[in-house]
């Protein structure tokens, strides 16, 4: 089993995963607003895959990662959706992946990672409800599933608002810039993002959010 980062060719495969973890409508949850017409950070996509008794990559597991602001000047990045094939979800695949990609993103430079998740899942790798405590979402959300991790001790100290999309990545730079320059003390630094490509628009009635997978990654992130 290798973990390795997502390539265009793995598309399909982890639509169909997507769409056999999740139940209907997940496309209309309130985090599919904040990943709308946004491209997921490529550098932060892993798939997890082995080969068959024919020597073909068979997919067994994904995880995405999207960027996300919150109170209009802090970039953050939102963890999921993250889904393991049925066959291998008793094997701890699922906390693989995360370990894994939360150290990429400490190594690259991201200081915040928000998600919407079960709370006693999540709580092993660092998620807190009180880190987001003055944060809101932009939709319905069960509040003790509005979880934050600091990749960066006091990352989100003092942060509140909406969390919002991701700006465009020109307004990132300069952002960026601003506070190279010392020009706005309000705005943090922020990690380069390379995005992938924009995922297919969803097919209506054929969307998936509600996972169905062993109980306790039955409420994971979305």
């Amino acid at each position: 089993m290798n973990i390795t980062l997502e390539q265009p060719v793995h598309a399909a495969a982890i639509e169909k995963l997507l769409d056999s973890s999740f139940g209907p409508k997940r496309h209309t949850k309130t985090v599919y607003r904040l990943r709308k017409n946004v491209a997921p950070v490529a550098d932060l996509c892993f798939v997890a895959t082995d080969t068959d008794e024919t020597g073909n990559e068979v997919l067994l597991g994904t995880i995405r990662y999207w960027p996300v602001m919150l109170g209009n000047n802090v970039q953050a990045l939102m963890l999921g959706p993250i889904a393991i094939d049925a066959a291998h979800r008793s094997e701890g695949l699922g906390g693989k992946m995360i370990r894994h990609s939360l150290e990429a993103a400490k190594a690259l430079g991201h200081r915040i990672v928000i998600l919407v998740g079960d709370a006693p899942y999540y709580v092993r790798f660092g998620f807190q409800r009180d880190l987001v405590a003055g944060l809101s979402l932009p939709g319905p959300v069960d509040p003790t599933r509005f979880q934050g991790l600091e990749l960066v001790e006091g990352a989100l100290t003092g942060v509140t608002g909406m969390v919002g999309r991701a700006k465009p990545a020109k307004l990132r730079t300069a952002a960026a810039s601003s506070v190279a320059t010392g020009t706005s003390a309000a705005v943090r630094p922020v990690a380069k993002i390379t995005a992938l490509p924009l995922p297919a628009s969803p097919v209506q009635g054929n969307g998936l959010e509600t996972p169905v997978s062993r109980r306790r990654l039955r409420r994971a992130a979305r």
